[in-house]
């Protein structure tokens, strides 16, 4: 059974007059006139791929009657046009959730948040993964360049001349190619940090490349 489907039957399944309930006859009204129009001519999409829910009307005035009475509970619904009938729908996780609770959708709400919770953390982890590997290609080529002009430096015999800081780091690099800068500053005789090393390194490659 899809997700919509279950929605719908949870609504169904609902009360459709609480005698009992301590909320206003006129807010339970417009509920029950959001809940039906679901009912009739709505749709949610399976929160586990985009986040979309949808309200058909034939009418333009009650599709116009529902998005006030949505508006009024802060939830934003935009409005379009699909085929001859006229469309409310939400693409916003945070905005659904609320619409489900409106309705009365409490198991509906539940699943939602925990699929929602669960895609945002995946794709918090896959941004991170993401930006980690970028990195790291980034440190990866930028001491393979390195290499490459220390190496030129010898052969074109420049090295032996370099001043011994910056012959002290080449050799350091060159011995360990995958050591991070903070790494190589510790290595030295006298340690310095991260922007020392990176400032020597880019010394060696502007020599390197001079001529």
């Amino acid at each position: 059974m899809s997700f919509s489907s279950e929605v719908r039957e949870e609504l169904l399944d609902l009360k459709m007059w609480d005698n009992n309930s301590n909320m206003p006859q006129d807010e339970q009204l417009a509920r029950l006139l959001v809940r039906e129009s679901f009912i009739e001519k709505g749709f949610i999409n399976d929160p586990n791929k985009d986040y979309h829910l949808e309200i058909l009307f034939k009418s333009k005035k009650k599709e116009k009657q529902v998005k006030e009475i949505i508006s009024n509970y802060g939830i934003d619904m935009k409005e379009t046009k699909k085929g001859t009938n006229y469309m409310l729908y939400i693409k916003d996780g945070e905005e659904i959730s609320a619409f489900l609770a409106l309705m009365g959708a409490v198991k509906a709400v539940l699943k939602f948040e925990e699929i929602r919770v669960i895609k945002d953390t995946r794709n918090n982890v896959n941004r991170l993964v993401n930006c980690e590997t970028a990195n790291l290609n980034k440190t990866i080529n930028a001491a393979v360049k390195q290499i490459e002009d220390i190496k030129k430096l010898k052969v074109t015999k420049q090295f032996d001349t370099l001043p011994d800081n910056l012959k002290e780091i080449a050799k350091l690099r060159l011995e360990n190619p995958d050591a991070s800068y903070e790494e190589l500053g510790k290595m030295l005789s006298k340690p310095i940090g991260k922007s020392g090393v990176s400032h020597r390194l880019e010394k060696i490659s502007k020599i390197a490349n001079e001529n």
